[in-house]
């Protein structure tokens, strides 16, 4: 290991002060980011250094390595940093209340024990509006929030009134956390203003629910246009900035990670907002996540390791996790469809 320290300092052990189990709302800990003006000369002042980001990036997969019990911590970190998600067109209440069992107990009781991580949980389930009900349900008597997709996901091209009574009825629903769909022809033109305006009257419609921002960077065309979108977002009261919705053809990358938690870390310096991050669609093998992890840890620091400020977005990542575990504590690996999830 080079240039990387544990998730704190002691390792399993550290980990189990750190993840909070009883309260994993981002409204705990800070105070809300709050809508500010729009400052446009603030968003055009914003660029990205392309080469520069990527070549960030690809250093950090041979860089950032962890062994053993170090490893077995940030895979737990990571576990409890999830948004466990199903997203399908043949989503059902069954698969649901199975997604919402495997949240609250993500890796087998005994693996749990003998990691002394007993009461481990997911960060969050998200699901589609039609099952959020179901969700709540399958998840009473627990932290877990859930999180619903709505504004017309994943597209987000449905009539503008009728995206925002979908916020509302999700939150009616019983769904502390929205995550919306921006309109990406705002920032492909450049129109700011009504990408600013939309994400203001989304963000008052979700009320108390904390609102995350999917920009789709796989549609944006250029980091540049990734950056200043994160700001006006940020601007216009999200709590967390995401990258995808998981169904384009590009989704979660290092670069576009790079590239949002920077407008995140230069967004706090300014107006002193913590402002979450999310990366979603393509993270599936557990040492990618550890990768993302170091960025985070490299790039914001620490207080941004806990999932009222962090979350993976996140289907199959779970199944690989609990396998390293698995052979962490036994030393051989069991097969992929003995952790399935849906």
């Amino acid at each position: 290991m080079t240039g990387f320290p544990p998730v704190e300092e002691t390792a399993l052990q550290t980990t189990k002060t750190t993840i909070n189990l009883d309260s994993q709302l981002p409204q705990v800990h800070e105070p809300r980011n709050a809508v500010m003006p729009l400052d446009l000369d603030w968003v055009a002042s914003v660029q990205a250094n392309t080469s520069a980001i990527e070549r960030r990036a690809a250093s950090l997969p041979g860089r950032r390595s962890v062994k053993k019990d170090y490893q077995a911590a940030w895979l737990c970190k990571s576990i409890s940093l999830m948004d466990l998600t199903t997203l399908s067109g043949d989503d059902s209440e069954g698969r649901v209340r199975r997604l919402c069992a495997k949240a609250r107990q993500p890796v087998s009781q005994d693996i749990l024990e003998k990691l002394g991580m007993q009461g481990l949980t997911t960060g969050a389930v998200c699901v589609y509006h039609d099952m959020v009900e179901t969700a709540v349900d399958a998840l009473r008597g627990t932290n877990i929030p859930v999180a619903a997709v709505s504004t017309g996901f994943p597209a987000g091209l449905s009539p503008f009134h009728l995206r925002l009574q979908e916020i509302r009825e999700s939150v009616a629903a019983g769904a502390k956390e929205i995550d919306i769909v921006i309109s990406r022809r705002h920032a492909l033109t450049g129109n700011w203003q009504a990408l600013y305006d939309e994400m203001v009257e989304m963000r008052e419609a979700c009320g108390d629910a904390h609102v995350k921002a999917i920009l789709a960077t796989g549609e944006l065309g250029t980091l540049r246009n990734v950056a200043r979108a994160s700001l006006v977002c940020m601007m216009a009261g999200a709590d967390f900035i995401k990258t995808s919705t998981g169904k384009e053809p590009v989704n979660a990358t290092l670069p576009v990670t790079l590239t949002m938690i920077r407008a995140i870390r230069d967004y706090e310096t300014r107006t002193g907002f913590k402002v979450g991050y999310k990366p979603a669609g393509g993270i599936s093998k557990a040492k990618d996540a550890i990768v993302y992890l170091a960025l985070i840890k490299d790039e914001l620091g620490d207080r941004w390791l806990q999932p009222d400020l962090f979350r993976f977005g996140a289907s199959s990542l779970l199944g690989d996790i609990e396998r390293q575990l698995e052979h962490h504590v036994t030393g051989a690996y069991s097969a992929q469809w003995r952790h399935a999830i849906g």
